[in-house]
């Protein structure tokens, strides 16, 4: 039987508290008017003392549940995004499956930075589509927080903390809820220009957890141009056109690469969902972040094709076309 995989429900978590640009601008040198001219954020979410990866993940799972009308129990896979695990092992996916009292099935992290969540759902829908899972909680969670350099204004002011989550679930490729869904995925890497985007530190490496350091004018030309034509091919792979595609639900990663791949693709402001001015980059967060929103303010709508898309360190970038 020929199976295919179908968004059952949607949920996210933030951390209680807000950090404002004006408040970031008391203890570093910046400003609110400097923030929002160059990446469009206003604010950002941040973890608080104790409170981890997997507990943003939980909080984000268990609201998807909610809003799938699930029962925990029917949850046989969780692939967690992140790159700010609780712990170097075990997987935060497992900790979060103990959080939910979970003691079948499988669970485990996927790890491409800000598009490791275009890569969880690239995963998930592929194990449903191959009879390997029935319902996959797909969830992109991140403490972003603890790997800032607080005193480097060109990376501190873009990201924030937070979860988002959600449920694939199988149906028969005949039955009602056909095309509902994964309708195509696009992934792909080039390590060639690591030293663009990434963290100084690593177990193996320099046995600390490091602090994220980039080059934010050529991560922006590279992302640009990989973005448009990923979207351009996964659309393609499906049969589609990128004018055939109702929602745009991109990585929140600042609004001018928002912009930029919007006018490369003629695409409408209206189209593009962006939250990046409330939750700033929270890396593998911030498409289901982003998603959550859209859908639970009814922008999105059951029968809406949906065309996500990241690009984050190492570098990785992907695309996934849906069919809600």
């Amino acid at each position: 039987m020929n199976l295919n995989s179908y968004i059952r429900g949607v949920g996210s978590h933030l951390p209680a508290r807000v950090l404002t640009n004006e408040q970031l601008s008391q203890t570093v040198d910046t400003s609110d008017e400097w923030i929002r001219e160059r990446t469009g954020i206003n604010q950002r979410y941040i973890a608080a003392e104790g409170q981890n990866t997997s507990d943003l993940g939980y909080g984000a799972a268990l609201d998807a549940l909610a809003n799938a009308k699930m029962d925990v129990s029917e949850i046989d896979l969780i692939v967690v995004a992140t790159s700010t695990p609780d712990l170097t092992f075990p997987s935060t996916a497992t900790i979060i499956q103990e959080k939910l009292g979970l003691r079948t099935g499988a669970a485990f992290d996927i790890q491409a930075v800000c598009s490791g969540f275009v890569y969880a759902l690239s995963v998930a829908d592929a194990m449903i589509k191959n009879g390997s899972a029935e319902n996959v909680l797909v969830i992109g969670a991140e403490t972003f927080s603890r790997i800032l350099d607080w005193n480097d204004r060109t990376t501190c002011v873009l990201f924030g903390d937070g979860a988002g989550a959600l449920i694939l679930s199988t149906t028969p490729a005949k039955n009602k809820n056909a095309g509902r869904g994964v309708l195509n995925t696009f992934i792909r890497s080039n390590g060639q220009h690591k030293e663009l985007l990434y963290v100084d530190g690593g177990p193996s490496a320099t046995q600390t957890v490091g602090k994220l350091r980039m080059q934010g004018n050529q991560v922006f030309r590279h992302a640009v141009k990989e973005l448009a034509d990923s979207m351009k091919e996964c659309a393609g792979k499906a049969g589609y056109e990128i004018n055939d595609i109702e929602w745009f639900v991109p990585h929140q990663a600042n609004q001018r690469i928002l912009e930029a791949v919007a006018k490369r693709l003629d695409l409408r402001r209206a189209q593009v969902v962006s939250t990046v001015a409330f939750h700033a980059n929270t890396s593998a967060a911030s498409i289901p972040l982003a998603l959550d929103v859209a859908i639970k303010d009814g922008r999105i709508k059951r029968g809406h094709k949906v065309m996500l898309e990241a690009f984050g360190g190492g570098f990785t970038w992907g695309a996934a076309l849906l069919e809600y």
